[in-house]
């Protein structure tokens, strides 16, 4: 478990994540992280759960409907 403390950024508050958290999360400066909130709490992600979630209706759609696809392709 890792402890994170609340400090003042300006006007506002924030969280400094540790080097290692970083580096776990594959994450660095000026990316963007996503927080989801789950049955057991908050989740921090940098993957866009939204985009995910688009992307899964997508390749549903490239699925059901390859053969007009191929078609439209050539």
């Amino acid at each position: 478990m890792t402890k994170l403390r609340l400090t003042t950024i300006g006007n506002s508050t924030g969280v400094v994540l540790p080097r290692t958290l970083l580096d776990r999360l594959r994450v660095g400066r000026g990316d963007t992280l996503y927080v989801v909130e789950t049955p057991m709490g908050f989740e921090l992600t940098p993957y866009d759960p939204e985009f995910a979630e688009q992307m899964d209706v997508a390749e549903r759609v490239m699925r059901e409907d390859r053969d007009a696809l191929r078609l439209l392709a050539e």
